[in-house]
């Protein structure tokens, strides 16, 4: 690893010395004015297995704070709870990266306000969304092509029990490898004891309205087991150009729990949507246009306008369905020998459409020339407007298997984890007729799409993946010291398998690769007292690139080669460390951390237009180092408030220059992208057990979108706040509740993030003398102001 300006053993002092009493006073001044005694706690009664994701609660008397933005916990890692009490304030139709948007260092780039469209992101520390593992319940939720997230999809924000965002690396047992960017873990809430349920009725800004009712069985007979299901429905126009969003999902849980550390679940997710797309403009697009004109879709079709009627936003609607089951369970075999597993399946199948032209003569499939003519009906000139349909059809299941043993002084973990995933893609065509209609949204139609001579179908993608993961893992936790003092160490061994199939004409037919990665681990954590502790860790992470990068891809208009696959991929990798502090009081909870990462080899999301649809694709970036510092802290409910702060400081830099066109870019020494310096948020949570309000506020600072930094995203603010009565209760419902949600409460219109970053948005002069042409990256537009109207109650 580089040597770096920081000296980190420096820091840790300097972390002890300066917040130990800021944060020691905080409680003492809460404490004096409030004329209470002296905190007293009990020990930590709970031991963290190595690499394990655990909350440990270190008292009897500490609870969240913040209004449920920070919860106590002691694992030795950097970990940011989000608790049910925060979830309940917001907007029903939040996604969990809206959820976690306060956080320490989460950069959150979307694209709607009410958490319905699936263009969005999330960014930890400057990495990137799909650096991110994402986990319910033990099983993973990663696109198994491009390992980016989908939180619309993934849970409605009233079955949330709790997020975790784990900023550094996923824990050891953790079933994700591309986690360097941390770890995303989502729980339900269990199901209650008694039968009952909870309905909630929204309506608000953009014609917006969403139901949502779930139903409690309590327990089943004398079974033991109890279980909920929930259903809900929303539609939205879009905030800014044409457009209609709607969303069916359903979530499920049964449970069943035996003596004191046994219990078996089965839960999952079913979610069907037709999204609209937003575009997502250059630079001086966004001068030119802001949130109007060319930076959205035409809301009428016109073949005879400059882009061929390929503007047309109904040949943007994105259809898609995904299913997860997931099987949790721990038993304990003997004393102090307990059994983990979770087996888990999921489907998923989606189109991600776009406008595109083909000519009626003079195509071409792969680098192959079509004889013969293609039958579009409404050409003009020989060129036709046809709907190009990139469908993804996806089949995914494994397990994860670990056996835990305790003694009194030492916890050993070992375990397996499997996961298989079958992925096919393809990209047809389907004629647009002169109303602008096109059959069947799904895509894939046999029938509707356009055909060769032959009565072939024409492509311009067409692929098909199989990748499997083995891993085994080992750790130990010793703890010394009446358990103050915990040494912990972890062994991962990755095996990575990938193999495909490109049917189209001129890419080799099969690709594939295969990988075998070590993964060493070390953490230590010493409790100084009941409410200081701090903690350092080492870790390591690897990633391999987008499953898109094995395939070659062509232009069906020209033969030009959009994308080149190849089989010599390289696998980023990481060692990151972590050295923290953390203060767990009668009244504050707060915590300091600061971080280490060297990449080699580091892979960076990109978006690559194939034919008119956007599919995710990767830069190789080569080295980088990551440093920074991020600092949270919440109150407790003082007098009804409760206040919550958050901020990162993050110095990213990349460590050598990057190969283009056959020279070098001198990016050594730029910032990485998607890395703004400074971020930093605030909470503010009333809440009297009738009346409640939240304000929050957001500031992310400026980010380049280049490797060369000849561009950058500007800095920008944001707000929001909810406000509500909860009634004690009215005929059969307990603690209805009226609430009104406004985001975006200033109307800001602002970049919320980096869509697609390049290498050089200006011509360059490279290392051996070439010029370098630019290409322009594409961002996010934020959403605008929005207001939510939501009426719910229990029953």
């Amino acid at each position: 690893m580089k040597q770096g300006r920081y000296s980190w053993p420096v820091m840790g002092v300097l972390t002890a010395s300066v917040l130990v009493p800021v944060f020691s006073a905080l409680a003492g001044e809460a404490r004096a004015e409030n004329n209470l005694p002296a905190r007293k706690t009990a020990p930590s009664a709970v031991r963290a297995a190595a690499g394990a994701e655990v909350v440990e609660v270190l008292s009897s008397d500490a609870g969240e704070g913040g209004g449920g933005l920070i919860c106590p916990q002691s694992a030795p890692q950097a970990a940011s709870v989000v608790s049910q009490s925060y979830i309940a304030h917001q907007a029903p139709s939040a996604s969990a990266f809206d959820l976690v948007a306060l956080l320490p260092g989460a950069n959150v780039a979307s694209s709607d306000p009410l958490g319905f469209s699936p263009q969005t992101n999330i960014s930890v520390r400057g990495l990137n969304g799909d650096a991110i593992g994402y986990v319910l319940e033990g099983m993973p939720l990663n696109d198994i092509a491009y390992y980016t997230g989908y939180p619309s999809q993934f849970a409605d924000s009233e079955n949330y029990k709790t997020i975790t965002l784990a900023q550094g690396a996923a824990g050891l047992e953790s079933p994700v490898l591309n986690a360097a960017g941390g770890l995303m873990t989502l729980r339900f809430r269990d199901p209650a004891q008694k039968a009952g349920g909870q309905a909630d009725f929204s309506y608000g800004s953009y014609n917006t309205s969403r139901e949502f009712i779930r139903a409690d069985t309590g327990e089943i007979g004398k079974s033991g087991v109890r279980g909920f299901v929930s259903y809900s429905h929303g539609e939205t126009d879009n905030w800014r150009g044409p457009g209609r969003d709607e969303r069916q999902h359903v979530d499920f849980k049964l449970l069943k729990t035996w003596g004191a550390a046994n219990r078996a679940a089965l839960l999952g997710s079913w979610n069907q949507a037709t999204d609209s797309y937003y575009p997502q403009p250059t630079l001086s697009q966004w001068h030119q246009d802001g949130i109007h004109g060319g930076n959205n879709l035409a809301r009428h079709y016109d073949a005879s306008n400059e882009a061929a009627g390929t503007d047309y936003w109904r040949l943007y609607r994105q259809p898609e369905r995904t299913l997860y089951l997931g099987a949790p369970v721990s038993v304990q075999l003997a004393q102090g020998l307990t059994l983990h597993t979770t087996p888990y399946a999921q489907g998923a199948y989606g189109n991600a459409p776009g406008g595109s032209t083909l000519p009626v003569t003079g195509a071409w499939q792969g680098n192959q020339q079509v004889p013969g003519s293609l039958n579009l009906p409404d050409a003009t000139d020989g060129v036709a407007t046809v709907r190009g349909d990139y469908t993804q059809r996806s089949y995914r299941s494994g397990f994860t298997a670990s056996l835990e043993w305790h003694t009194r002084h030492n916890t050993l973990v070992a375990g397996y984890w499997y996961d298989y995933s079958d992925d096919a893609q393809s990209q047809t065509y389907v004629p647009v007729a002169a109303d602008g209609s096109a059959p069947d949204i799904w895509g894939g139609s046999r029938r509707a799409s356009v055909k060769l001579a032959d009565g072939s179908l024409l492509y311009g993608a067409h692929n098909h993946t199989i990748t499997q993961v083995n891993a085994l893992f080992v750790g130990d936790t010793l703890s010394f010291l009446h358990d103050r003092l915990q040494f912990s160490a972890g062994f991962k061994e990755v095996m990575f398998a990938r193999t495909g199939t490109n049917s189209l004409p001129g890419g080799p037919y099969r690709v594939g690769m295969n990988t075998a990665v070590p993964l060493p681990r070390l953490a230590i954590k010493y409790q100084i007292t009941p409410q200081h502790q701090v903690f350092f860790n080492t870790t390591t992470n690897f990633r391999t690139p987008a499953e898109s990068a094995l395939y070659t891809a062509y232009d069906p208009g020209s033969g030009d080669v959009l994308t080149r696959g190849t089989n010599n991929v390289k696998n980023e990798y990481s060692i990151a460390e972590e050295l923290g502090y953390r203060y767990t009081g009668t009244w504050v909870t707060g915590s300091m951390t600061l971080f280490n990462y060297n990449f080699t080899n580091r892979q960076v999301e990109t978006v690559v237009p194939v034919n008119g649809s956007f599919i995710s694709s990767t830069i190789n970036a080569g080295g980088q180092t990551s440093r920074g510092v991020d600092i949270e802290a919440g109150l407790r409910p003082w007098h009804h408030f409760s206040p919550y702060v958050s901020a990162e400081y993050l110095h990213a830099t990349i460590d050598n220059d990057i190969a283009s066109n056959g020279d070098l870019l001198p990016t050594r020494g730029k910032t990485a992208v998607r890395s703004p310096k400074v971020q930093a948020a605030v909470g503010l949570t009333y809440d009297d057990g009738h009346v409640f309000g939240v304000f929050s506020a957001k500031y992310m600072g400026r980010q380049y979108a280049t490797f060369m930094n000849d561009e950058r995203m500007p800095s920008y603010v944001t707000a929001s706040m909810a406000l509500g009565y909860r009634f004690s209760k009215i005929f059969f419902l307990n603690a209805p509740e009226l609430r009104m949600n406004f985001i975006n409460i200033t109307n800001q219109h602002y970049l919320s993030g980096l869509a697609s970053p390049t290498l050089n948005a200006r011509t360059t002069t490279g290392r051996r003398g070439s010029s370098i042409a630019g290409e322009d990256p594409t961002y996010y537009i934020g959403g605008g102001f929005a207001a939510l109207f939501t009426a719910s109650g229990r029953f």
